[in-house]
């Protein structure tokens, strides 16, 4: 079993910035970020793969950045924070591969964090 730890959540004028950590215990393969808003579906937002292959979420392209380091460790850097993008964020993590955007192909969540934009 392993655990997700996440940090960096908060409340952000729009067009602030935020960088999200989100720590393993033990080994993992892909490893995503989604959000979830009220009343919405929890979605993708940034997902890289053990090989360090990104995808992004149209709408946060050229904003947000995805980095890991190695197994255990990885970040959401968000720039240019719009109102749309408040949220509870959840990092997650496959333990064995899968498609990078199916929430359903990750195995382990954490508690996720909030992210509140402001006008």
């Amino acid at each position: 079993q392993v655990k997700l730890v996440e940090s960096g959540g908060g409340l952000v004028q729009a067009g602030g910035s935020l960088r999200l950590s989100c720590a393993a215990s033990g080994g993992t393969s892909n490893r995503g970020w989604f959000r979830q808003a009220p009343g919405k579906q929890r979605e993708l937002v940034a997902a890289m793969t053990r090989g360090g292959s990104a995808t992004y979420a149209d709408s946060v392209k050229g904003r947000f950045t995805i980095s890991r380091d190695g197994a255990r460790a990885v970040y959401l850097q968000m720039n240019s924070l719009e109102l749309e993008d408040t949220a509870v964020y959840y990092c997650a993590a496959a333990s064995l591969g899968g498609r990078v955007s199916n929430v359903h192909d990750y195995d382990y969540w954490g508690q996720g964090t909030q992210v509140t934009v402001s006008s």
